[in-house]
C-alpha cells in the first residue's frame, strides 16, 4: 500500500531559496566595530577563587573613587556598581581642540555557590582593583524529624 504524504500547496516555505543563507551570516558580525577616538564603555572584569571558608573576588574598575562603588550582596547573589566619570581634554594654546567626557554607570552580578555572610564580608579598593572577602555562612544543619 502506499504511503500518502500531505504537502500544503500554499507553503512559502518551499519557495525560499535564501533560507539556507541565514546560518552562512550568524556570527559575522560578532565583534563591535569601534572608531578611533570614541570613548569606549568601561566593563567590569573580574576573577573569583573559592577557599574552604570565603569567596575571593577580585574586580577591575580602573579611574574610579572608591566612593563611586557600590556592593550589595542578597544571599549569594552579589552586585558591583559605579558610577563612571572619565575626562579628557586636548589644549592648544588657549583653545580647546577635542574634549571628551563620559559619563555612566557600569555594573555587574553573579551568583555563588553558597550564602554569603553579609556582617563578616570585606571590600577593599586599591590601584583600580576591587577585592572582596566574602565568608561562607555556616551551613544550616538539617533535622530529621520523627514522626508520632
Amino acid at each position: 500500500m502506499a504511503d500518502i504524504i500531505r504537502k500544503d500547496p500554499l507553503s512559502l516555505s518551499r519557495f525560499d531559496p535564501f533560507a539556507d543563507l541565514d546560518d552562512l551570516f550568524k556570527g559575522f558580525f560578532v565583534r563591535p566595530m569601534v572608531f578611533e577616538g570614541q570613548p569606549q564603555q568601561m566593563q567590569i572584569k573580574m576573577d573569583v577563587r573559592e577557599d574552604d571558608k570565603a569567596y575571593i573576588v577580585h574586580a577591575d574598575i580602573p579611574g574610579v573613587k572608591k566612593e563611586d562603588i557600590q556592593v550589595t550582596i542578597d544571599g549569594s547573589l552579589v552586585s558591583i556598581s559605579a558610577e563612571v566619570k572619565k575626562q579628557k581634554e586636548e589644549k592648544e594654546g588657549e583653545k580647546v581642540l577635542r574634549s571628551e567626557r563620559y559619563y555612566g554607570k557600569v555594573a555587574r552580578s553573579f551568583t555563588l555557590g553558597q550564602d554569603v555572610d553579609e556582617s563578616q564580608a570585606e571590600a577593599r579598593y586599591a590601584d583600580g582593583v576591587l577585592e572582596l572577602t566574602l565568608p561562607k555562612k555556616a551551613a544550616s544543619t538539617s533535622r530529621k524529624l520523627t514522626i508520632k
